[in-house]
């Protein structure tokens, strides 16, 4: 069993006493404790497979039995792989759009022509980069297409094709697969739990790559602090936490990026939010364009 946890420190009264009351409303749904656990042992996943099936196996195998309040974090790819969104390079057809592109930033023509296809707009072009606004919203390198653990073989029932040439794309709506396997789960099992699809993505002015929420059912993906008070009793102005961004940023320590295998990661501890706020998706985590000052 893999487990990653840690604990917050709450101060006692006499210490809270030092910096000034503790606003209680604060803290009224923020965990003192975290435990996440890599669910070792998931096999590979073709597409078609039910995740419900394959994620409920996982537990028993590793000795958990779902709770209510569980959240369940689950790798982009294998969602995009259950859902078949492989693509194969020998099969696009490039347009001159994607060819003077692919001279620009040094790529393969017809990786570009599916990145632009699966795009709103080019945020930057240089070679050996190409960033863009995803249809979904999310400024993603390459819109987020992938190589990197994937088999070659058969899609789509199509003949073998040269190796390297096929990739895979995000899920359609991220958003509504989490829901649909949220509802699976509850189904097989009575557990309402909260579900986070995480995909890596860069960061502007950082170095290095980490978790980010692009599905979210059943958990609140954006938590407004603004009202509430500090240590000190100011008020908060603007403060949003990144709720589910951190839920799946925490989550991905276990995952790995290379061989390790491990999907998906069960968190015990995080509070779920309101019923309302449980409904938003990861959606409402991106700024809009005219409040975008960087773009």
């Amino acid at each position: 069993m893999l487990v990653f946890g840690f604990q917050v420190w709450v101060p006692d009264l006499t210490q809270s006493e030092m910096w000034g009351e503790i606003n209680s409303e604060m803290n009224s749904d923020m965990s003192d404790e975290l435990q996440l656990f890599a669910l070792k042992n998931i096999p590979l996943i073709e597409p078609g497979d039910h995740l419900d099936e394959v994620i409920i196996d996982a537990l028993k195998a590793n000795g958990f039995t779902l709770q209510s309040g569980d959240l369940i974090v689950i790798a982009q790819k294998i969602v995009s792989k259950s859902e078949d969104r492989y693509r194969n390079l020998a099969s696009v057809t490039v347009s001159e759009q994607a060819i003077k592109l692919a001279q620009q930033v040094g790529k393969d023509p017809r990786l570009v022509e599916l990145i632009l296809s699966e795009s709103q707009q080019v945020i930057r072009a240089i070679p050996g980069v190409l960033i863009v606004q995803h249809r979904l919203g999310l400024i993603h390198a390459n819109a987020g297409i992938d190589h990197s653990n994937i088999s070659n073989g058969y899609a789509n029932n199509e003949a073998e094709f040269e190796a390297d040439t096929r990739v895979l794309l995000l899920p359609k709506n991220p958003d509504q697969s989490a829901q649909r396997l949220r509802e699976q789960l509850k189904s097989r099992t009575g557990m309402d739990v909260g579900v986070v699809i995480n995909d890596s993505v860069g960061r502007a002015w950082r170095k290095g790559t980490m978790g980010l929420a692009i599905g979210v059912s059943g958990v609140e993906p954006l938590r407004d602090l603004c009202g509430q008070s500090d240590l000190f009793g100011q008020q908060l102005q603007a403060t949003e936490l990144g709720y589910a961004d951190e839920l799946a940023s925490a989550a991905s320590l276990l995952m790995g990026q290379a061989n390790e295998a491990r999907p998906v990661v069960l968190i015990r501890g995080a509070s779920q939010g309101s019923p309302a706020e449980r409904e938003r998706g990861a959606r409402s985590l991106q700024r809009e364009a005219e409040r975008d000052l960087f773009r």
